[in-house]
């Protein structure tokens, strides 16, 4: 009687309820994930949050170090750039250019890639040899040098950036679903939906999809980590974001030159990329360590 009643508590347990209870029991993954939201956040909030304008100067506040240092200033709590900006404003409202538009270049990757790598994944013949042999080329090309090449196109901007690292991102994404995709078709379940008469259409929504979402979702934190590097590094280059916008890697090459005179300026906005990348990092191994153990049971 207490075995029913398990079971049958545990066939009311929706699988996301599963995903989250075995996610949650990995304590560095949740820690990964409060993070993450918590920069999501900042993100979103950021413009409202911040004590000061990105660029309002301080002309008697030129290099203040932060407030715990004994020639800080309270008011300036991560301190002053060598043009009088506040360090922690601007930080803030990096987090919307770096990390908001990673999220947002991440999620166009994520749509466009499901569509294409779905196509590829179920067609034949001709058109399916030519996806492959273009997906073949592109993954061949490192992702930030594909981005490079298109910035090279485009044009330096940090609008032309997301559309350089979206369109850097879709090979490795669209290879990624084709191959779930593929993969899911050879499996018997299939051959009994189309037994049943169902259309491509019918297997993909009710028979690919509710079993490859999951992955989906993995695959989505990795092409947010590299879009996170790739758009502070494209910064840093100068290539990205311009001058004065207050990009993480575009503030870490306005101050480079100020490493020994001034490192909070340098060290803060590092130590911001580092957290939102293993933050994004955690929670797609935390994801895919659930997901093994799923396919396991």
């Amino acid at each position: 009687m207490a075995n029913f009643k398990l079971f049958t508590e545990h066939s009311n347990v929706s699988p996301l309820s599963r995903l989250w209870r075995k996610f949650r029991a990995n304590h560095v993954s949740l820690v990964g994930l409060w993070l993450f939201l918590g920069l999501t956040v900042l993100a979103a909030t950021a413009p409202l949050l911040a004590p000061y304008g990105i660029n309002e100067q301080h002309a008697d506040a030129l290099l203040i170090p932060p407030s715990w240092h004994e020639d800080g200033d309270v008011r300036f709590i991560l301190g002053t750039d060598d043009l009088g900006r506040d360090v922690l404003s601007r930080l803030m409202n990096g987090a919307t250019y770096t990390f908001g538009l990673s999220i947002v270049a991440a999620l166009m990757t994520t749509l466009v890639g499901v569509l294409v790598g779905t196509v590829a994944g179920i067609s034949r013949g001709l058109r399916a040899s030519f996806l492959n042999h273009l997906l073949d080329i592109t993954l061949s090309i490192p992702s930030l040098l594909l981005a490079i090449i298109i910035i090279a196109i485009l044009g330096p901007g940090l609008m032309n950036t997301v559309w350089a690292i979206i369109f850097a991102l879709l090979p490795q994404f669209i290879h990624s679903v084709r191959n779930l995709v593929v993969e899911e078709l050879g499996k018997d379940y299939i051959s009994a939906f189309r037994l049943d008469g169902a259309n491509h259409w019918q297997i993909l929504v009710r028979g690919i999809f509710p079993n490859i979402y999951e992955r989906i979702v993995v695959i989505f934190t990795m092409a947010l980590s590299l879009a996170i590097l790739d758009i502070a590094a494209l910064g840093f280059l100068k290539l990205g974001a311009q001058p004065p916008t207050a990009e993480w890697g575009a503030i870490l090459a306005e101050n480079l030159g100020l490493i020994y005179l001034a490192p909070w300026t340098v060290a803060l906005p590092g130590i911001l990329l580092f957290l939102a990348v293993l933050s994004t990092n955690l929670v797609g191994d935390g994801l895919r360590n659930v997901l093994k153990e799923r396919r396991a049971d």
